[in-house]
């Protein structure tokens, strides 16, 4: 038996799926998580088992399980695939899959991306440059449900290198997103602070406050696709990230009243109709280009990552309707019919094993 909490349903909770409420507030680490809760019996509206679309009423009181934390103790190697496009002797750069977290946390203690690096590598040739023990390798993260390219260091030196130089904004690193509604300009630049969102552990939030830190996001319009009965139109943007804080692609979009597709968090602004996102359980947000000076040979760098099934099938219902591409996004285009398909399945805890 894990750990009884409750939470009662806000205004803006009605009408809602239940799977999504409690991802979207943090309650359970991914919507797919909640769901997997919500069908097996672990969470309860007003005392009774409901079905993960069960939808909510504003009052309604939840009472859902968590599973107690394991204790502490080093990272052990897991056999999770790893789709590795580029290894050397001081770092890798992979395509990472849905449903991988980068770094144990309190709702994660094993099933991660370190985990796999531990494995691929051995703990004792990664890189431990984030101040934490259970950091290994990691020197910039991807959200769990994020897809696509990252970096990965196998010693000290580099992984201090490669991180100043995520800081000093030589490493350029762009994501396809796909956004509601129509973006009218063909560029774009957000720049707004980010910090903890009020009362919400789990979620960030544009803010002026002592906490916030500055945060830079250009993007470029690479296609539009036209309004449909059930929505606002969408664009197919490509992100560039001037700074590296968390979730910030995601609200900054949301900020400027065109959340990602699919985003189970950060939707405000967004359409209600649940079509709307095209059955996406997580958002449409993937790092498809990295280029970088390898620090310790000199080496320039470049790799391009193509989408995923999930992703590419949501451009394919969508084609019909596309108002065309700029000339950004015949670039892109080009670039990715040339570019590789992640090979590593979507990630899920149940199918961890340990060496």
């Amino acid at each position: 038996m894990g750990v009884l909490k409750s939470y009662t349903a806000k205004s803006e909770d009605a009408g809602q799926r239940i799977d999504a409420v409690l991802a979207g507030h943090g309650l359970y680490p991914s919507r797919s998580a909640a769901a997997r809760a919500v069908e097996s019996g672990a969470v309860f509206v007003n005392g009774a088992t409901v079905a993960k679309k069960h939808a909510l009423a504003a009052g309604d009181t939840v009472v859902y399980e968590l599973e107690e934390p394991p204790a502490a103790g080093p990272v052990r190697a897991q056999n999770i695939p790893l789709d590795v496009r580029y290894e050397d002797d001081d770092l890798l750069v992979i395509s990472k899959q849905a449903g991988l977290v980068c770094h144990p946390s309190i709702d994660h203690a094993d099933g991660t991306l370190v985990n796999a690096l531990v494995h691929h590598c051995g703990a004792d040739h990664l890189c431990n440059v984030q101040g934490e023990d259970d950091r290994p390798g990691i020197v910039h993260r991807l959200d769990r449900d994020t897809t696509g390219l990252m970096l990965a260091a196998k010693n000290d030196a580099t992984g201090l290198a490669l991180m100043a130089d995520i800081h000093d904004r030589a490493v350029d690193r762009r994501y396809l997103a796909l956004v509601h509604g129509v973006i009218p300009h063909d560029t774009g630049m957000v720049d707004a602070p980010i910090a903890r969102a009020v009362n919400e552990r789990t979620r960030m939030a544009v803010r002026e406050c002592p906490s916030a830190r500055d945060a830079l996001t250009t993007f470029q319009v690479l296609e539009r696709f036209e309004h449909g009965p059930r929505d606002n139109g969408y664009t197919l943007i490509d992100c560039k990230l001037f700074t590296g804080r968390t979730h910030q692609i995601r609200v900054h979009m949301q900020y400027t009243r065109h959340p990602l597709v699919g985003d189970p968090v950060y939707n405000a602004g967004g359409p209600k109709d649940a079509d709307a996102n095209f059955d996406l359980d997580r958002q449409f947000l993937h790092s498809f280009q990295v280029r970088f000076t390898q620090p310790m040979t000199g080496q320039e760098l470049f790799f391009a990552d193509n989408l995923t099934d999930d992703l590419q099938a949501v451009l394919d219902a969508l084609a019909p309707r596309s108002m065309g591409r700029t000339q950004a996004g015949d670039e892109v285009a080009a670039l990715l019919a040339d570019a590789p398909h992640p090979s590593a399945p979507v990630h899920r805890l149940e199918d961890v094993s340990a060496c």
